[in-house]
């Protein structure tokens, strides 16, 4: 194989795909990219971990010979940073050998043979659908924050992907709080399986998503396999296996009778929750909340560091009550909301409380309270 490809090309797509990488594998192989080169003037690169694969196809300013090698991923990548900028990169492979050369440097890297790259069979892919770049970036925004990091319960190591009610819906929860992205189902997701779509390939999409804003996403998917398509042709595809287990009924916690109506600025309630939270340790992030007819006023008591108040003011028209939440997690939602209310429906100290910006907003939020 021999191809000759911009520098700003090779480092762009090695920064796609290179994530993907483990740094420590138990396989030799997986610490490397496939490099494909085709007579057409195109270069292919993969990365894979076996459960989540990355291919970006680029142009190539030249392809003096097709074929195809895999070289270790971050050394590849750590050269093409280092290389000029504006300068043009040779791939040169033989021999179990690949010589890369730009301008005066030349490095000799060795190589693993192309038929012992794993590939992710993907099978059937029945259910396609489209969604704009800007709507799934904002869905994944609003939702992974509550994705649960416990190895144990694996199945809500994502994000939950289901129709219902003609709508397309997208929910995380870690058991102490929910997040759930609504929009109109897309033509094509009809009848779509339910999956969970694990937290690193919701990591790697997000990043992808940066830089194409612009375009939709092609979104197909079976009930074991998903497959993202970024840009068309010469675009990246993102595959990956789905979480094999059942997530929670989770309408379950959503709860509809909150009567309780308190309306606030989410900024200045975000920046006086932050602010009482400094004295709070690891024990007691729990941050009180009592709530009076115009204000509320948080409060943290650290047995340690002593005590913080702080009044915000706010819309209230129920009975005053003191309920507590732990502060991370009301700063994770409230960093979500954008506007200038917010809307928390509560029913008393131990039971859920519902926050979102209003009742057409497509995101919602449900954090269950803690003894303060």
């Amino acid at each position: 194989m021999k191809a000759t490809i911009e520098r700003s090309t090779l480092l762009r797509c090695l920064s796609h795909v290179q994530s993907v990488v483990e740094r420590r594998n138990t396989i030799p192989i997986l610490s490397n990219v496939l490099i494909e080169a085709a007579a057409g003037g195109a270069l292919k690169i993969m990365a894979t971990d076996l459960d989540l694969q990355v291919v970006e196809t680029v142009g190539a300013v030249a392809v003096e010979q097709p074929g195809a090698i895999t070289v270790s991923a971050h050394l590849l990548f750590d050269i093409a940073r280092k290389l000029q900028d504006g300068s043009q990169v040779s791939l040169d492979a033989s021999e179990n050998r690949m010589v890369v050369k730009a301008g005066r440097s030349r490095f000799q890297l060795p190589t693993l043979p192309r038929d012992d790259f794993p590939m992710i069979a993907e099978g059937e892919l029945p259910t396609s659908f489209e969604l704009p770049a800007v709507t799934l970036a904002q869905l994944i925004d609003r939702t992974r924050f509550a994705i649960s990091t416990e190895e144990t319960r694996y199945y809500l190591n994502g994000i939950f992907f289901h129709v219902a009610e003609d709508q397309l819906k997208a929910a995380a929860t870690d058991g102490h709080r929910l997040a759930r992205f609504t929009l109109a189902c897309p033509e094509g997701a009809q009848g779509m399986p339910d999956v969970i779509v694990p937290r690193k390939c919701v990591a790697e999409l997000r990043k992808l998503l940066e830089e194409s804003l612009d375009t939709n996403v092609l979104i197909e998917l079976s009930a074991s396999k998903v497959r993202f398509t970024l840009g068309g042709e010469h675009g990246v595809v993102l595959t990956s296996k789905l979480i094999d287990g059942t997530f929670p009924d989770y309408s379950r916690v959503i709860p509809t009778g909150n009567e309780k109506l308190l309306r606030i600025d989410p900024k200045s309630f975000f920046e006086g929750v932050d602010r009482v939270a400094t004295i709070a340790t690891e024990k007691t992030r729990a941050v009180k909340m009592a709530l009076d007819t115009d204000r509320v006023t948080l409060s943290v008591t650290s047995p340690d560091n002593g005590t913080a108040a702080e009044e915000v003011p706010a819309q209230y028209g129920s009975d005053g009550f003191e309920i507590g939440f732990n502060a991370n997690y009301l700063k994770d939602i409230l960093g979500q909301i954008e506007g200038d209310t917010v809307e928390l429906h509560l029913a008393d100290a131990g039971a859920p409380t519902l926050i979102r910006q209003d009742d057409k907003s497509p995101a919602l939020y449900v954090l269950m309270p803690m003894r303060v």
